[in-house]
């Protein structure tokens, strides 16, 4: 079993969806199968063979969820530092060679969200930053090419 660390926030949604699934989803996925088996004959029936395909995908969902709780580790926000870059920091970089600046925050791979500036700290950006201070400069392998990045600041 692996370990996947999360914030208090990513844990936290990670319930909620379990609660979700197991209080909302699953007794209306249970409602619309046995609705489809009220109507007859189950080798010809479509509506019974979805409801039952969505039953399967939600259920191996929900499962791959209890795993990533279960292996989940809470991180002390209150132990994140700023003199280097870990998980938990947000970091200003600048793209050395167009001068674009960019913020993340790096998370874990099941909090990521790009457009929420959250970057998984599995991605090779995070992965070349993690250790560097303010000031250091990066070359980073990324699918496509090296990149170099400047880090301007790192903030909690």
């Amino acid at each position: 079993m692996s370990v996947r660390y999360m914030t208090e926030e990513g844990y936290n949604k990670l319930l909620a969806e379990i609660h979700y699934l197991e209080n909302v989803k699953r007794p209306a996925i249970s409602a619309q199968i046995a609705e489809a088996r009220d109507k007859g004959d189950l080798s010809e029936n479509a509506e019974y063979d979805a409801a039952k395909e969505a039953q399967g995908i939600m259920e191996a969902k929900l499962a791959s969820l209890k795993e990533a709780l279960l292996e989940a580790r809470l991180i002390d926000e209150s132990r994140i530092s700023t003199d280097e870059v870990q998980i938990l920091n947000k970091v200003k970089i600048q793209n050395v060679k167009t001068g674009a600046v960019m913020s993340y925050t790096l998370v874990s791979s099941k909090e990521a969200n790009v457009k929420e500036g959250k970057l998984s700290v599995d991605t090779p950006i995070a992965q070349g930053l993690i250790g560097k201070k303010v000031g250091d400069t990066v070359q980073i392998q990324v699918p496509s090419g090296l990149m170099t990045f400047k880090i301007l600041e790192i903030a909690i």
